[in-house]
Parts: structure tokens; sequence; C-alpha cells
């Protein structure tokens, strides 16, 4: 890993100094290669592993290889690297992969250069891929671009392990030239290349596989998993915050190798678990508990070429010891032979580094949030947001118009949405939306895939301009009911906090549950709202330039007839 600067790993090295990298564990050891668990006695020096050996006397706890998310955005955790890790090592998670598209689509090398500082302030093993897409399209306004010189230079460093999930599948189906570039690069370094193509099927999707790309998380059927898997791409189990796709995989992942990952996981959810949780939910919906753990270890490590995923002489002494095979309860976590985290407390410290919110302060009326059409009605689209889901479909509505304006049905939960350009001045792209169930007041987050623009969502136009207005001048949530305001500030580009995720998951439960007396009933609201961007998913979105079909790929008009 990188280790910043010589009085940062002096630092590090003062707050591990009394940690062993030498020791024994006992417990029922669950060997991920042949699929046994027998009683063993695992023994590790100099943070590598020395010997597995049976033993005959009964153990209670059990021994499984460091978990592994092979596949997150660390920034929609709202927190920094460093901040995440102080929680996710005590879930279990001694690695994860993460692609730092996120703060790449807003900062371009000067934010992934900060992730792999930040990273470097903890234990936990940060692997990072390539961003392939900055801009994720062209369709919006973002911060920044990475092009195939930059991508080569990240795929250089030996913190790098893959290219990052290639989320304009359709550059890979025309041989977009500098789409292409990228690809080749990493094959070159003979790096993994990530998938992202929901819902891509046939004759298409054998096109998008023969590029290269060997993986996918956006399978939303078990049939869809079964064709991508059968081309020959990893299938990754996604089961985050604002998506939940593990329980519509499972006749596939019963049956084949895959991954568990989180992809997206908030603060408040992390504090509950992680890779722990998602091992816990996989063998209460039926999967067999050794399948699973291969899922979350042996398997990921195989795909990235990581010399992780399996306890053997040799490897790296990453052990976790849980109570049982059903609940997953971690009692000890060991990294490269340190005792990281004992019942649920992390037994290190961070000090994360500081950051720049990269915002744009913004001052706007309520005039500029409302739609205009011609006549007493219109028949518009309405993007229709799902619970727990990345994707949203359409509806048609029709609307009265006033005075040439046209006004939000609160009754029927349609909604003025609105796309804000943080980067440069810029009208608002407007929309309706249904699906938020708020009766008054607002919603805005500075967090708003791909792009990470302004995204706004609410009951009345005041508080939508009030909402803007105040959550450009620091960066993160906020609720605002047109008197009172609950806010989560955000200020590592708008997208993470260097304050602890007990305090950013205290302030995001306060603005939940404001949001829940303002009439949202949804599970993750900010997590939905951030996804009502993301234009390379369906079916309809908003970008701050338009109104956007992602099965089209075109900007369509607000208003039909």
């Amino acid at each position: 890993m990188l280790i910043g600067p010589s009085w940062q790993k002096a630092i590090y090295a003062r707050r591990t100094a009394n940690l062993i990298m030498n020791g024994s564990v006992k417990g029922n050891f669950v060997d991920v290669v042949s699929g046994k668990v027998f009683p063993a006695q695992v023994d590790f020096q100099d943070g590598k592993i020395k010997a597995v050996t049976e033993i005959s006397e009964p153990q209670e706890r059990f021994i499984l290889p460091g978990l592994i998310d092979a596949h997150i955005h660390v920034e929609s955790s709202q927190l920094c690297p460093s901040r995440f890790a102080e929680i996710a090592v005590t879930h279990g998670t001694t690695a994860v992969v993460c692609d730092p598209h996120e703060i790449a689509n807003v900062q371009g090398m000067t934010g992934i250069r900060y992730m792999i500082e930040d990273a470097s302030r903890s234990p936990l093993r940060f692997h990072f891929t390539a961003p392939s897409c900055v801009p994720s399209t062209v369709h919006e306004t973002n911060g920044a671009k990475l092009g195939k010189p930059e991508v080569e230079k990240l795929l250089a460093m030996k913190e790098v392990v893959a290219l990052g999930e290639v989320m304009d599948h359709m550059a890979v189906l025309r041989d977009d030239p500098e789409m292409m570039d990228k690809i080749k690069a990493a094959k070159f370094q003979w790096k993994p290349i990530d998938g992202h193509c929901p819902g891509l099927r046939g004759k298409d999707l054998a096109k998008y596989f023969e590029a290269g790309i060997s993986s996918d998380h956006e399978c939303l059927s078990a049939g869809e998993a079964e064709e991508k898997y059968h081309l020959g791409m990893w299938i990754m189990a996604r089961e985050g915050s604002g998506h939940k796709n593990l329980r519509d995989l499972l006749p596939f992942i019963k049956r084949n190798e895959f991954m568990l990952v989180s992809d997206d996981i908030q603060a408040v959810d992390l504090l509950e678990g992680h890779m722990d949780n998602l091992l816990r939910k996989a063998v209460l919906m039926g999967v067999n508990p050794v399948h699973a753990i291969r899922a979350a270890t042996a398997w990921p490590a195989w795909h990235y070429f990581l010399p992780l995923g399996v306890l053997q002489p040799g490897k790296p002494a990453d052990i976790v010891i849980v109570d049982d095979l059903r609940e997953f309860r971690v009692h000890q976590v060991y990294i490269a032979g340190r005792l990281v985290a004992e019942d649920g407390k992390a037994l290190f410290q961070v000090e994360p580094v500081k950051g720049e919110a990269s915002l744009r302060r913004q001052d706007r009326r309520p005039e500029e949030f409302a739609p205009r059409a011609e006549g007493r009605t219109a028949r518009v689209r309405v993007i229709k947001a799902l619970p727990d889901q990345i994707e949203s479909y359409r509806t048609f509505v029709e609307l009265e118009a006033k005075d040439g304006n046209l006004l939000p049905d609160v009754d029927k939960d349609v909604l003025v949405m609105a796309v804000v350009n943080r980067y440069a001045p810029a009208p608002p792209a407007l929309a309706f939306v249904t699906g938020f169930g708020l009766k008054k007041g607002a919603m805005a987050s500075t967090v708003a895939h791909d792009s990470h623009n302004i995204i706004v969502v609410g009951a009345d136009l005041d508080a939508m301009a009030e909402a803007v207005n105040r959550v450009s001048r620091k960066g993160g949530y906020i609720v605002f009911d047109g008197i009172d305001e609950r806010s989560v500030s955000l200020d590592v580009a708008g997208l993470m906090s260097t304050s602890s995720a007990v305090e950013v998951a205290g302030r995001t439960n306060a603005a939940v549950e404001m949001l829940r007396g303002m009439g949202c009933k949804l599970p993750s609201p900010f997590a939905t709202l951030s996804f009502q961007s993301l234009l390379v998913v369906p079916e309809l979105k908003l970008s701050d330039k338009g109104l956007f079909d992602s099965r089209q790929m075109k900007f369509v008009d607000l208003v039909v007839s």
C-alpha cells in the first residue's frame, strides 16, 4: 500500500507497534479450498500464515479468511477512507476493491490521490480500480476528465488492481476508440476489467464480454446472471443501502461461483454491518455457509489476483474469528497478524486527510424550479423512483398548469425534481418524480451519481430553492420543511466527511426522521435520490442537461402533450 510522507508512516508505526504480528488462534477452521470445517490451530509469524494444524479438542468459534468487498464506492459511505476503515474492520472486512470514480468525476486525479493517501492511514487493505468512465457519459456535466494517459498512469500503480466498471457499454458496442484504448491499457498491464451492463443480453452482451470485460454487478434476475456467467463473467451479487439484488439472484448464486459486494453502503448501514451482514443475509436466504464465505474471500481474491482470501502457509495472516456460521458475529479481526478489532471495537486510531468541498455557491430563486407548459393541463413524463433499487421507471401523469407553470400534485405524490450544475452557471434541469411521498418542504443533496451535481426534490418551489442554496454552502444532504432544517455536512468533494461514522450516521438519522415526518417512507431516501441522475441504468433519469431516456440513450421532452 501507499504510505504517504515519512511522518505519516511514523505515526502509523507508533500506533501499531504494540500489536503483535506473531501468534496463534484456535477455532473451527473453514477451509474455503476444500470446503471442510475442522478444529485447528492457525500459527502466524511476521504477518504470514506459518501453519494450519488440525487439533482434536472441540472449538466454539470459527476461523475465516479476512472478508473482501470486491466492489465498493467508498465515497457512498459518506466517510473518507480512513473513517470507513474504522468501522468496516469491526465487521470482519480486511480488504476492499474500491472504484473511486465518484470523487474522480468531481476532482479527477486530485480526488483519486486523496483517496489513496487517506486510505494509507488505516490498516485496512485498500485496493483501487482505475475509473474508466470519467465523465460517465457526454449527457451531463462533471468536474474532470480521465483520458487514456491518466488511466495508464493509474493502472501502472501497485495500488490499482483493475480497470473500473465500464459503465458506458454503448461505447464498447460502437467500438469507441477512447474506451477501447483504456481497455487495451488494462490488458497490457494484465489487470481485470470490471463491467456494468444492466439488462444487456444476446449479441450485444457477447460483444461486450469479448472486449475483455470479466465481471458485472448489475444483474437484476437469475436468468440475466446465468447468461453472463456462462459467457465467462464473474457475477457480483449486490446488497447495498439503495439497491438490494441478493434475493433476486438466489437461484443463480446457490449453484454457481459469485461474489458478495455492497457497491454503495451508507454510514448508518455500515455501523450495523458490512461483509458480515451480507454473509448473514445470504445464509438466512438458504445459501450454504461455506459457499457464501467463498464469495467474500477466495473468489474475489482469485478474480483480482490478490494474495488473500485463503489461509495457507505463506499467505497474509488476515484472519476473522466469528461466533458461528449463521449470525457471523465478529469476535476478532487480524490484518497481517495484527489484532485490529475485537468485539465491535477498532484497536487503532486514524487522522483523516483534509479535503476540498469543490462546490459552486448557488443563489437560486423559486421561479427557476417551475416547469413550464402551455394551456390549462399537460400530460408529462414522470420518473418513478423505486425503494432499494437504482433503476427508475417512467410513467405519465396529467397535471394542471397555472400562469404557464406546471403544478406538482402532492396528493398523488407527483413532485418537482431538479438537477443544478455545481460546476458552472446554468439553469436547473427540471422533471417530475413519484415515489418520495413528501407532503411539504424539500430535500437536496450534493451526492448525485455519477457527476454529483446538486439534486433536489420538493413539494414546493420556495423550499427547493432554499434547500439548493443552503446545501451548496457546505455540501452534503439537507432537509428543509420551510422553517427548520436537518443537514449532513460532507466536507470532501461534497461526498464524504472526515467526521466519525457515529456522528455522520446520527446526523443522517435525524435528517431521515425529519423526512418521515414530511411524508417520505423510502428506506434510504438519500440513496434513492442520488440514483435519479444515474444515466447509465434504466429507465428515465434527470441530468443537469435535461430529462434522459436511458433505454433510447437520448433526451426527451418533459411535456408529452
